[in-house]
């Protein structure tokens, strides 16, 4: 996967947006203003930030080398993935749920408008 494939894949979601707080170099990727992924899109190699489910981010560490705890995040939550190091379609799955965990924390009336569009 490429950086255009990953801002791409990002953004396709439901109310998905880019945004720069950290700066131009680093893509911040929201729902409804929660962030869900986290990228240096310019970056050798190319590493995305995602949050994951405690348990489950500790089991992804160890089975897979290209998954460390979040770098400058919350190291619970957060893993730091090396796109490269993982098949497309993990990296796409891993993504998918940052963005479900995400949402699934927002409030219901905004969880209801996202379904609604």
């Amino acid at each position: 996967m490429k950086a255009q494939d990953l801002r791409a894949f990002c953004l396709g979601f439901d109310a998905a947006v880019e945004e720069f707080p950290f700066g131009p170099e680093t893509s911040v990727f929201k729902v409804l203003g929660k962030m869900f992924a986290l990228s240096a899109l310019d970056a050798e190699p190319l590493t995305v930030n995602l949050k994951c489910e405690p348990d489950l981010a500790v089991q992804l560490r160890a089975e897979h080398a290209a998954i460390v705890p979040g770098w400058h995040m919350n190291k619970r939550h957060w893993n730091t993935v090396t796109v490269g190091g993982l098949p497309d379609r993990m990296v796409r799955e891993l993504i998918e749920d940052s963005y479900d965990l995400v949402v699934a924390g927002l409030p219901r009336a905004e969880r209801l408008r996202l379904d609604r569009a």
